[in-house]
């Protein structure tokens, strides 16, 4: 527990010290943004606050923030905030400072020995499963649960996750570094946050190989417990690109309870025993259709879900559990239209309990305590 501040000056400190930035969150006083704190005769305070770059989108928020936190100050009586521009020499000491200090040179944080950021690729076998209304609703749940979530919109032809995950703000980029813009608490990064409009992307392998190291490299992510990435359907570029950048991602595979989108669906899956990757399981989407008296309609037949889990199991020699089911909601495709992901909107609706309950399970995290130390001493005697 810190002593308390002996003077105003030091508790005007002490009170930036708890206004974080809104893209790094971490303290402003941390990141060098605070230039000069000074109190007049009156118990007024002038912050010179120091923007990372000038058309900075939460230059507001900043204000309220540390307006909020100063004001509560004992003998403040108001608060003027004087708001200056990074140097590119001070951009490039926060670039150092936010990674670590140890290499000037962008590298993928998640494939580093020791990442504790559990790494899920989202894939299907054919479009159209549901696949990014999964992705993003996973997303969603996990950080409600209190979990620090990153997603990838790595469907770079296809990419629709800022718009069902409500991201509409643009990343700031702090020299070679990009900050992403959050949603529900969920960090997440899209090629459509590049782009103009609604212009397709045409792009061929290398670009995109190119395009998913710079979203894992050049992101500034912190400290994630959960990285989500929703991949384009199929088996092609970004999947094995995935596999060489990533390779302890651990694919989830989405398919609907149809024979032929579950055939599919493995081939999809399959691809791990290739890559290496390991299989966390299947989510079976659009199951059924509940009717008002009760009973389901199986739009899209029945087992698909089911019957992928075994064939991937027998495949790679290991249990690919079922992890869930999720009915057919109208809600589901209303809130992601609307930006605002269904367990968030509805969270009483049967599919939003299903898809909690997969993100419960792909919560809990499994580690070895092999080559670890378990602090653990001898007795003395």
């Amino acid at each position: 527990m810190s002593a308390p501040a002996s003077t105003i000056e030091e508790a005007v400190q002490a009170a930036l010290a708890t206004v974080d930035d809104p893209e790094i969150r971490r303290p402003i006083t941390d990141l060098g943004m605070v230039r000069s704190a000074t109190v007049d005769a009156s118990g007024v305070v002038q912050v010179g606050l120091l923007l990372t770059v000038a058309g900075c989108p939460l230059r507001d928020k900043l204000r309220a923030d540390i307006t909020a936190a100063v004001s509560a100050v004992p003998g403040v009586t108001g608060v003027e905030i004087d708001f200056g521009v990074m140097s590119q020499e001070q951009r490039q000491e926060l670039q150092s400072r936010l990674r670590g200090g140890a290499t000037p040179e962008p590298v993928i944080p998640f494939a580093q020995p020791g990442s504790r950021t559990r790494v899920y690729a989202v894939a299907s076998g054919k479009g159209g499963v549901g696949k990014s209304s999964v992705t993003v609703n996973l997303a969603a749940a996990l950080a409600a649960r209190g979990l620090s979530v990153g997603v990838v919109d790595a469907d770079i032809y296809g990419h629709s996750v800022p718009r069902m995950l409500g991201a509409d703000g643009k990343p700031t980029r702090v020299e070679d570094m990009i900050m992403p813009p959050q949603a529900h608490g969920v960090k997440v990064i899209s090629i459509g946050m590049f782009t103009a409009g609604n212009a397709a992307v045409v792009w061929r392998g290398p670009m995109l190989h190119r395009a998913l190291q710079q979203f894992l490299a050049d992101v500034y992510w912190g400290d994630l417990d959960v990285l989500l990435l929703d991949l384009p359907p199929g088996t092609g570029d970004v999947a094995i690109s995935l596999a060489q950048l990533l390779p302890n991602a651990e694919i989830l595979v989405v398919t609907t309870p149809q024979t032929a989108a579950a055939e599919v669906a493995e081939r999809a899956g399959a691809i791990a025993l290739q890559t290496h990757q390991r299989l966390v399981g299947v989510v079976e989407n659009m199951s059924w259709l509940e009717l008002p008296t009760g009973e389901r309609m199986e739009i899209f037949g029945a087992g698909g879900g089911a019957t992928v889990a075994e064939s991937l199991s027998r495949a790679v020699g290991a249990e690919v559990p079922l992890l869930g089911q999720v009915p057919l909601d109208t809600r589901v495709r209303e809130a992601g239209d609307a930006g605002r992901p269904v367990v968030l909107e509805a969270p009483e609706a049967p599919a939003s309990v299903a898809l909690r309950q997969v993100a419960d399970r792909l919560a809990v995290r499994r580690e070895s305590l092999i080559g670890k130390p378990l602090g653990l001493r001898p007795s003395s005697r």
